[in-house]
Order: structure tokens, then C-alpha cells, then sequence
């Protein structure tokens, strides 16, 4: 039980994903004239739903997190616990980092791309956090279908806007 700090993986995780959050809702603008006048599709939730949705889901993955951590020090595997910090890291930062694309740069085609690599790193770190327990892999899944779907979501705009 090598570095096993249960306290220390939930200010780790819940740390990173805060910093996404903010991050990323600092960089977000659906009230600016831009996104007003983009072309978007009728099956594109309303904007309220993004951050009841996006609150759920951060704190799935701040949780889960930790457990993973805990989960991985516990048995001794520091690897697996260094390996889930850098997809986790990773993660965060194609999350915070679609909306700066998307709303600072004004990039439909950038954002759809990053999109589509949030989408990966989430499927990954499902199956990373999957190692330390089915039921733990399978909390992430709702984080993995809504960055697939973003990444869907994304990409029509994309389309819709070029």
C-alpha cells in the first residue's frame, strides 16, 4: 500500500475537475450575438440543461475519481494510479479546452475536432477507472455518452455553419 492517501486523491480529483468546470464555464458565452446567430439543430438541448447536466457529471467524475485512486493505492498499484492522474489531467483539459475553441475562438471545425478527442480520452478513462472495478467504469458511462454526443453535436454545427 504504497502512497495510499484517500483525503489527498479527493483533493486531487475534485481539484482537477473543479478547475475544468471553471475553467471551461469561464470561457463560455451562449448569450453572445456569435452564437445567437450560428446555425444550430432542433434536437440541440436547451441551454439551461448544460449546466444541470454538466454539475452532474463533473461530480461523477470527481467521485469515481477518487475511488479509482483510492482503489489503485490500495492494491499497490501505483502505475495504474499515475496513469489514471495523466488521463484524468488530459481529460479535463480537452473538456475546459472545447470551450475556448468553440466560444472564445469561434471555431465550429477546431471545436468539433476537440470535441471528438474529449469523446476518446472519456472512453478511455472509462475503461481505465473500468480496471478498478466494473461498477466504477460504468459510472463514467453517462460522462462518456455526453461527450460522444457533444462531439456529434459539435460536428452538425460544424457542418451546419461552414
Amino acid at each position: 500500500m504504497t502512497g495510499y492517501h484517500p483525503l489527498r486523491n479527493a483533493i486531487f480529483s475534485t481539484t482537477v475537475v473543479t478547475a475544468a468546470a471553471v475553467a471551461g464555464s469561464s470561457a463560455t458565452d451562449p448569450e453572445s450575438a456569435w452564437y445567437k446567430g450560428i446555425k444550430k439543430p432542433d434536437w440541440q438541448p436547451p441551454s439551461e440543461a448544460f449546466p444541470i447536466v454538466w454539475t452532474a457529471l463533473y461530480a461523477g467524475a470527481a467521485i469515481t475519481s477518487t475511488k479509482v485512486l483510492n482503489h489503485h493505492q490500495r492494491e499497490g498499484d501505483d502505475d495504474e494510479a499515475r496513469g489514471y492522474r495523466r488521463a484524468l489531467i488530459a481529460n479535463m483539459a480537452l473538456n475546459a479546452g472545447w470551450s475556448y475553441l468553440f466560444f472564445q475562438r469561434k471555431q465550429p471545425a477546431e471545436a468539433a475536432a476537440g470535441a471528438a478527442a474529449l469523446a476518446l480520452s472519456t472512453a478511455n478513462l472509462a475503461r481505465r477507472a473500468r480496471r478498478a472495478g466494473r461498477g466504477k467504469g460504468l459510472s463514467l458511462a453517462p460522462y462518456a455518452g455526453w461527450t460522444a454526443f457533444a462531439a456529434v453535436l459539435s460536428a452538425d454545427i460544424w457542418r451546419r455553419n461552414s
